[in-house]
């Protein structure tokens, strides 16, 4: 494999080049064991500002599939949460200007 940076030939499980010391794209094990801060934040969100929890766990979803850290069932955790406040919320918005709706006429 070569480097992206540089161009110099490395081996292929190299995570980042000997000789320029640019990331190579590969992830290492200590990567895949962590969870992604990211899709914490996202769960803990959806539960505080559902928008900013939806937002937050898609991202971490992403990030998830692309660098094999742990998280997630909590990103997809954040996502449900979050998509049933929104709906829960936009209901509870149409029943209110419904009744507020209904009294004034």
């Amino acid at each position: 494999m070569y480097c992206k940076n540089c161009g110099n030939n490395i081996d292929d499980n190299t995570v980042i080049c000997p000789k320029c010391g640019v990331a190579t794209g590969k992830s290492t094990i200590a990567d895949q064991n962590k969870t992604n801060t990211l899709a914490i934040v996202g769960f803990v969100l959806s539960f505080l500002v559902a928008i900013a929890g939806l937002i937050c766990s898609v991202i971490a979803r992403k990030q998830i599939r692309e660098s094999g850290e742990k998280g997630m069932g909590l990103a997809t955790a954040g996502m449900i949460i979050s998509i049933i406040s929104l709906v829960l919320e936009f209901i509870s918005i149409i029943i209110y200007i419904v009744t507020f709706a209904a009294l004034i006429a």
